[in-house]
C-alpha cells in the first residue's frame, strides 16, 4: 500500500472528520486571518461543515474587507451537550414537560402507565461538537489564548492539524506542517489547496491568500521574500487575487484615529548607532485617546522601513492591560539578516528571527531603558 504524503494525510482528515474548526494566535496577524479565511472558504466549498474561531483579543477591522470576515466566532459555544436519558423500555411516556424555578430546571414525565423511579435516569456529556481541529501560524497552544485555556480538554481530546512556518513551532498536532522556507503561512496553504483541488481556488479564496503573502512580507519588503514566494504570489494574482483592493486597504486607506497614533509614535522616536537601532513608545492613554489597538502599530513599523533606510532594528515599546494593570510589551523588528530573538532572548520572547514580541515585567519607561541598553550593547558586537 502506498504512503500518503504530508499534504495527502491532511486532506484525508478533512475529508474523514464531519465538523472541522479552524483557529489561529490571539494577536490576530495579518497572515494568520488571511489564511484561516482562504482554507475555511475551500473547506466549505468541498462541502464539509467548517467554523473559524479566534480570541476575540487586539484585532483591528482592518482585514475586514476579506470575503467571510464576518463569519470568525470569538468563543467556544456548545463544545459538548448534556444528555439526561430516561430508560421507557418498562413504562411508557404519555406527556413531557420542563418549568424553571429559580435555578432548578425540572422536567416533568407523565407515564402513560405505570411509574418512574430515579434509577430509571442516566446522564452523560456528548462528544465534542468539533472532530477536528486546524490551527493555524501559532507558535503553541498558549497562544490561542482564552479559546485553549477555557477549553484545554478539547484540545487534548480531538485530532489537531498545525499549519505554520515558525521555527519556534512547538509541533503540538498529531500532524504538523511546518515549512521552515515559506514566507508566510498563506504560501503553505496555497500548496495545500493546490495540491489538492487548484480549480477550487476561485477569487475569493486566492484574495484571502495573496492577502496574507502581501501582510507577512510587508508588501515585499521584507528581506525573507523568495523566488518561490514571488512564483506563488503570480499564480494568486492570476487566479483572480485582488491585489490592487488589498494594498488600497492594508497601505492606502488610514483612519484617522490610526494617523494619530502613528503622530505620537513618530514624535517619539529615537535613534541610536547612527539610526541602526530606531524605536519609539506608547503609553495605553495613547490608545485610549485614539481609539487604536496595539495591532495598529505593525503599520507604524511598515512606514519606518521605507523611510529609514539605515535602521537595522527598530522597536515599538507599548502598554496593554491585565486586570486593568498597564503590561509592557516591545514588539522587535530586523531590517537585515538580524535574530531579534536572540537579541532579546532574556525576555523569553514569541515570533521568529525577524519579528517578535516580549512582555517586560517592568514600568514602561524602565522597560524601555533597560531593553535599549541591552540591545545597544549586543548591537554595538556585531558588524552591520
Amino acid at each position: 500500500m502506498e504512503m500518503l504524503n504530508q499534504q495527502q494525510q491532511i486532506f484525508e482528515q478533512i475529508k474523514k472528520a464531519n465538523n472541522i474548526l479552524i483557529t489561529f494566535n490571539k494577536t490576530w496577524s495579518g497572515d494568520s486571518v488571511a489564511s484561516a479565511l482562504a482554507l475555511f472558504l475551500f473547506i466549505k466549498k468541498i462541502g464539509k461543515n467548517v467554523e473559524i474561531v479566534a480570541e476575540n483579543g487586539e484585532q483591528t477591522k482592518i482585514f475586514s474587507f476579506l470575503p467571510a470576515y464576518s463569519d470568525i466566532k470569538h468563543s467556544l459555544d456548545n463544545l459538548r451537550k448534556f444528555i439526561i436519558s430516561l430508560d421507557i423500555s418498562q413504562t411508557k411516556v404519555s406527556q413531557i414537560k420542563y418549568k424553571v424555578e429559580k435555578n432548578t430546571l425540572d422536567f416533568i414525565v407523565s407515564p402513560q402507565d405505570g411509574f418512574f423511579t430515579k434509577d430509571d435516569i442516566t446522564s452523560r456529556s456528548s462528544g465534542f461538537k468539533y472532530d477536528l481541529i486546524i490551527i493555524l501560524d501559532t507558535r503553541d497552544l498558549e497562544s490561542l489564548g482564552q479559546i485553549y485555556d477555557n477549553d484545554t480538554e478539547f484540545f487534548y481530546n480531538v485530532p489537531i492539524i498545525n499549519i505554520d512556518h515558525n521555527p519556534s513551532n512547538e509541533e503540538f498536532g498529531q500532524i504538523n506542517n511546518i515549512e521552515l522556507t515559506a514566507v508566510a503561512t498563506a504560501e503553505i496553504i496555497f500548496s495545500l489547496l493546490d495540491s489538492y483541488s487548484r480549480e477550487s481556488i476561485d477569487e475569493d479564496i486566492a484574495t484571502c491568500l495573496l492577502a496574507g503573502m502581501i501582510s507577512k512580507t510587508k508588501s515585499f519588503k521584507t528581506p525573507n521574500v523568495t523566488p518561490s514566494s514571488l512564483a506563488t504570489v503570480s499564480q494568486l494574482i492570476s487566479m483572480g487575487g485582488r491585489r490592487e483592493e488589498i494594498v488600497n486597504h492594508l497601505y492606502r486607506s488610514r483612519g484617522l484615529n490610526v494617523l494619530k497614533l502613528w503622530g505620537i509614535a513618530l514624535a517619539r522616536l529615537n535613534g541610536r548607532e547612527n539610526d541602526k537601532l530606531i524605536w519609539s513608545t506608547i503609553v495605553n492613554a495613547d490608545f485610549v485617546k485614539t481609539s487604536t489597538f496595539p495591532n495598529d502599530l505593525d503599520e507604524v513599523v511598515d512606514e519606518l522601513i521605507i523611510n529609514i533606510p539605515q535602521a537595522r532594528v527598530i522597536s515599538i515599546f507599548y502598554e496593554t492591560m491585565l486586570d486593568e494593570k498597564p503590561v509592557s510589551n516591545v514588539f522587535i523588528y530586523s531590517i537585515k539578516n538580524l535574530n531579534v530573538l536572540n537579541l532579546i532572548k532574556e525576555y523569553n520572547p514569541t515570533g521568529t528571527k525577524n519579528s517578535a514580541k516580549a512582555i517586560i515585567d517592568k514600568p514602561i519607561k524602565e522597560a524601555e531603558t533597560e531593553v535599549i541598553e541591552l540591545i545597544t550593547d549586543k548591537l554595538s558586537k556585531l558588524s552591520l
